[in-house]
């Protein structure tokens, strides 16, 4: 155990290291902007970067300046952290289609450019990438500059019973690109002993998460057992490593909180998840992804709407555009189970959970990367979110619970990353929407390109 405390000690440092900026670049400041920043505030201010780092947030006569600054007027703008969805899957899906053939280290940069186009700054794939092949290109962020306009990658080691974990269309895709690979994507458990020796192995490999499956997918598969992810679960805790949950039903989440884990990937919001687990939960300091959106929005016409018809082939837009007996031009919306999914999170606000981003995009085909968190956070506000708590969930909330201090909010010592927008999302959370400008790691993002990239022009 202490080799792999300080295996992943040497690793850590050896990532800030990496972390430095790509060139040095002379200052920029951000002038007359409303600043949101994060964590709850808003303010005017000026915001002065330098090289890739936020170096002062406030009146501009009080900073240092160099004499060949570079200005930028935001007088009516607003500046909001760049965004991290902290749950989705990676690789699998393309602009134009889904599986197991899209996996590639070209289709997971191109995921992560579109991550970035839609403003977002990091995301986390959970529990489906070959390992090695994505500590590679984690590497490979820190020193190609080439990938300077992606959201950056973030993964967790994925495990459950053997053989077993995602749903079965998606484990099916997993295997696939297992086999192809040669690498580890799902790590099988079948004893607390067993569970802990994986623990181990992905502690010496320096990956800091660890995605469980607790979930029978109806009866189709074996649910991982109380000791089984106890065990796992203490001795992640041990090497400073964060199990994360999918969970199928909010009764199994107060045995997971006991035994230690750092948050559930799947709200399950509704009756079940009341004041109780909501209050456990705080208790705990766990964090919720209430990741409603799967289910919504694929029963829409998605392609009519043009913040994501920027991004699509013209087919696949006209294919995401017809009314057909599983999309509609606008789902009615059944009004007892909002009123219950409104009830459960309003539990959650109450008892001050912390609620993050997520949207499990890439699991399933046709819910498209970046697009659906600004969906999301919609959802969030229609049922009884302020927009500043949805865009701290979006922001300092997905940072501070994914280990990305340096990401999620606006201050000094912060990386450079955050989006300009025309319209203030505090008085419509829509308006997220209205994106001016892209900026990662203090440098604007071309998002035409991106665009132009992923529609194949």
């Amino acid at each position: 155990m202490k080799n792999c405390k300080a295996q992943l000690l040497f690793l850590a440092l050896s990532s800030l290291l990496m972390a430095q900026p790509l060139q040095a670049q002379s200052q920029t400041l951000f002038e007359n902007a409303l600043v949101i920043n994060g964590l709850g505030a808003q303010f005017n201010a000026d915001v002065l970067i330098e090289s890739d780092i936020i170096v002062a947030v406030g009146d501009a006569a009080d900073f240092d300046l160099s004499p060949d600054i570079s200005r930028l007027d935001l007088a009516g703008k607003i500046l909001i952290p760049a965004m991290i969805d902290a749950h989705a899957h990676l690789g699998y899906q393309s602009t134009s289609a889904w599986g197991a053939d899209n996996y590639s280290r070209e289709n997971l940069i191109a995921n992560l450019r579109q991550y970035a186009y839609y403003g977002f700054a990091a995301v986390f794939s959970a529990g489906s990438d070959p390992e090695d092949l994505a500590l590679a290109l984690q590497a490979e962020q820190h020193s190609n500059a080439e990938l300077v306009d992606s959201a950056r990658f973030l993964f967790a080691a994925g495990m459950g019973p053997p053989g077993q974990g995602p749903n079965n269309q998606f484990l099916e895709q997993t295997a696939v690109v297992s086999e192809r690979e040669g690498m580890t994507i799902l790590r099988g458990l079948s004893s607390p002993q067993q569970a802990v020796l994986q623990v181990e192995e992905v502690a010496a490999k320096g990956i800091p998460f660890i995605k469980i499956w607790v979930d029978d997918r109806g009866g189709s598969q074996d649910k991982l057992s109380a000791g089984i992810y106890s065990a796992l679960t203490g001795a992640a805790n041990d090497l400073g490593i964060k199990v994360f949950v999918h969970q199928q039903y909010p009764a199994d989440m107060l045995p997971l909180l006991d035994a230690g884990v750092s948050g559930f990937l799947h709200g399950r919001l509704g009756p079940a998840l009341g004041e109780e687990i909501a209050a456990a939960m705080a208790e705990a300091g766990a964090f919720v992804v209430p990741n409603l959106g799967l289910g919504e929005l694929r029963r829409e016409t998605i392609g009519r709407d043009v913040f994501l018809q920027a991004l699509l082939p013209a087919d696949v837009a006209a294919r995401l555009s017809e009314v057909s007996g599983q999309r509609s031009m606008a789902p009615a919306i059944n009004t007892e189970s909002e009123q219950d999914l409104r009830i459960s999170m309003s539990h959650l606000l109450d008892a001050g959970a912390d609620i993050v981003l997520g949207t499990d995009a890439g699991a399933l085909p046709d819910h498209p990367f970046g697009y659906t968190g600004h969906r999301e956070l919609e959802i969030f506000v229609r049922l009884g979110m302020s927009p500043m708590q949805a865009l701290v969930a979006a922001t300092g909330n997905a940072a501070s619970r994914l280990g990305q201090d340096d990401l999620g909010v606006i201050e000094t010592g912060r990386k450079a990353s955050f989006i300009v927008l025309d319209a203030n999302p505090l008085e419509d959370i829509r308006n997220t929407r209205s994106i001016n400008a892209v900026y990662l790691n203090g440098r604007r993002v071309n998002r035409t390109a991106i665009a132009a990239s992923l529609r194949n022009d």
